[in-house]
């Protein structure tokens, strides 16, 4: 077991639900083979492997939250939406499902609350959950919910830090206050993604910014359709009705989907699989322009 000279990390132990997680279901969900994929411990090399083969398997999307429903955040719960019946989520329930395998496993896991600067020179409110894991003594970020512009593999949680992920480079700036500030390299120069500060959140805390993206009038997920997944190659967004692939050189190409093209794009770019009672119900909201 890893050791930690970081109080925010100690005492985390159950915090996360891990006990209950079915580990073996959701190892299958995300394409990890032991035998293939090696032993599971709670080393980097786990960690990295895990990270990346969520990212590929479990989109981001908000569908819940558009279509009117709760989004409940106990593991139970997450296991029914996201290993079961094989969706997507946004980034408390995939971060809260990633921390309960982390912990099963014997990682120490602490989330954090980040604001998303991907957006542009306002201060939004803390909305964005992420998680910190310790590995042999250091802290490294994990993050498999942020969705296009996200991390395909933790990175080191120190200043200067950077790491080639397919095309991509992502690195961790400090600001003042020990302020981490996660960035992507693009062709015009460092992006920053968003930033948080070194406060431990736990699943409380998921819970109130989780009440905020799913309810709160001013949330960017109400009314409208949001799916993306990141990849090494590119990374594919359908928000309300268009459709965008974004490449690390810089290039891009959109297109519009129609709503009668609405539920094969999210069958065939995004692998989410829909019921009777969904589909009809992102289709209208589709046609009536989210």
């Amino acid at each position: 077991m890893p050791t930690t000279e970081d109080p925010a990390l100690e005492g985390e132990s159950g915090l996360w639900s891990g006990d209950e997680l079915d580990l073996d279901a959701y190892l299958a969900r995300i394409g990890y083979d032991v035998e293939r994929d090696g032993e599971l411990a709670p080393d980097l090399r786990t960690l990295t492997t895990l990270h990346r083969a969520h990212v590929a398997a479990v989109p981001f999307e908000n569908l819940d939250v558009a279509l009117g429903r709760p989004v409940p955040l106990d593991l139970k719960s997450l296991q029914a939406k996201l290993v079961e019946r094989r969706r997507g989520g946004y980034c408390y329930e995939q971060n809260s499902l990633f921390a309960a395998a982390l912990e099963r496993i014997g990682f120490q896991v602490a989330g954090r609350g980040a604001r998303n600067r991907s957006r542009g020179a306002t201060l939004p409110p803390v909305t964005h959950a992420l998680l910190a894991v310790m590995v042999e003594g250091e802290q490294w970020l994990a993050d498999v919910g942020f969705g296009w512009q996200g991390l395909l593999e933790p990175v080191p949680l120190r200043d200067g830090a950077r790491a080639e992920q397919g095309g991509w480079t992502f690195g961790v700036h400090v600001e003042d206050e020990g302020v981490h500030v996660l960035r992507s390299l693009r062709p015009e120069g460092w992006k920053d993604l968003y930033a948080f500060s070194p406060q431990a959140y736990h699943p409380g805390d998921f819970t109130v910014l989780n009440y905020y993206s799913s309810s709160h009038p001013q949330s960017r997920f109400l009314g409208q359709i949001v799916a993306q997944q990141p990849g090494a190659d590119a990374g594919r967004s359908l928000l309300r009705s268009t459709l965008s692939i974004l490449r690390p050189d810089g290039s891009a190409e959109e297109r519009i989907v129609t709503p009668d093209e609405l539920t094969a794009t999210l069958e065939t770019e995004f692998a989410i699989e829909l019921d009777v009672e969904e589909r009809a119900g992102l289709e209208r909201l589709h046609a009536e322009g989210a």
